[in-house]
């Protein structure tokens, strides 16, 4: 912090500015439910994205990133919100401007903010919502705003919705702004209730393995998959009364799967209502300090991401598999959408640096370049940290 603090003063040519965190997040166990009616199971982590801002007596907005330092300071007035592709990353906090503006909240005089986030770029750790919900609280403290942190979030989803133009659920604001320290969120992606689960993890920890795939989420794929399961849902809703497939128990769904008549369809239908009753399980595995079966519903979803919805791709496959042959591994999957990004473990902590010499070498030695590592925590959400 006091290197960024020493930035800024170079930077901005300004002293004392407030201080401020938002998480990156990954999902335990719930892939591609969302969109599904179903449940999610994330949590915040102590790896994000700090911020350094101070207010200005006009109105302009500049903003400085140490992560794309090569762009420079780049500036836009309060009067003009609109989005710029020549803006680059800074169309996410113009976005959080323009929108907390428009649902009349009071931003009237520019800012000087440095951004820094220690979030790898295409990892899929969500670095766009840690920016997004960073800006948030930014706005929030420096104009004295009276946000409701469900405004935050849902302004958040917006600026990926509409303003960046990236059709995305609701999880990875709600779980950087709704954040607790060792809890994860259990989160109906349907209704928005919530529960905060505690992970008591005792000697193991988790480690991130980074493909170094950029997750550039093949739009097509992922549209492609949303489009699959509402056409299995519209077969199996010719008999039942749904509105989700999320609303199916496993019972329910294998009882009528012959109303689905391409064999594709059920595949992806059968991991989405699956997956959904394995995220439910491993909450309540979780809550009974049952870390064991915890590992095992990890394990069952990579394999249904990898078999039933295929979105894996030979990267997180090489790494989970291999995770999986380690000693002190209690489960493994990939987290994200997918098609690339990063698989997560649960290992024992003696175990850790045997973990990551064994899995990155037989990743190296399959994929041909390396992959790697991180260990995290469970962190609070986006927050004010002060200043120094």
């Amino acid at each position: 912090m006091n290197e960024l603090i020493q930035k800024f003063e170079t930077v901005f040519k300004e002293k004392n500015p407030q201080e401020f965190f938002a998480p990156g997040r990954i999902n335990l166990i719930g892939e591609h439910t969302d969109y599904n009616g179903g449940y999610v199971f994330p949590c915040a982590i102590t790896i994000g994205t700090y911020g350094l801002a101070t207010k200005r007596q006009d109105t302009l907005v500049n903003l400085y990133s140490e992560n794309f330092s090569e762009l420079g300071v780049i500036s836009f007035d309060l009067a003009e919100l609109d989005y710029r592709k020549t803006d680059n990353w800074t169309n996410y906090p113009k976005g959080m401007i323009r929108y907390l503006q428009e649902s009349g909240h009071v931003i009237n005089r520019g800012m000087n903010i440095l951004f820094y986030g220690t979030i790898p770029n295409g990892a899929g750790l969500s670095s766009s919502a840690s920016i997004e919900l960073l800006t948030g609280v930014i706005l929030q403290n420096l104009f004295d705003l009276h946000l409701a942190e469900l405004e935050l979030i849902f302004t958040g989803k917006r600026v990926e919705n509409e303003f960046i133009g990236v059709n995305s659920g609701i999880m990875d604001q709600f779980a950087i702004g709704k954040g607790q320290k060792d809890k994860a969120i259990l989160l109906d992606c349907d209704t928005l209730a919530y529960e905060m689960v505690p992970v008591v993890l005792g000697d193991h920890k988790i480690v991130i393995m980074n493909t170094n795939k950029r997750r550039e989420l093949a739009d097509s794929k992922y549209n492609e998959r949303r489009s699959q399961c509402e056409s299995a849902l519209s077969q199996l809703q010719t008999k039942l009364t749904i509105d989700s497939l999320g609303q199916l128990d496993e019972e329910t769904f294998f009882g009528n799967q012959s109303l689905i008549d391409d064999p594709i369809l059920l595949k992806r239908a059968k991991h989405a209502v699956t997956e959904n009753q394995r995220t439910i399980k491993a909450a309540t595995a979780l809550k009974s300090g049952k870390l064991e079966e915890f590992g095992q519903l990890m394990n069952a979803s990579h394999r249904s991401l990898r078999d039933d919805y295929e979105v894996s791709g030979i990267e997180l496959d090489t790494l989970v598999e291999v995770a999986w042959e380690q000693p002190g591994v209690i489960g493994a999957r990939m987290t994200g959408a997918g098609f690339g990004g990063c698989g997560i473990a649960i290992v024992a902590v003696d175990k850790i640096d045997e973990f990551i010499q064994n899995v990155g070498a037989s990743y190296q030695a399959k994929i041909g370049y390396p992959a790697d590592f991180y260990l995290a925590s469970i962190s609070d959400g986006a927050k004010y940290l002060g200043v120094k």
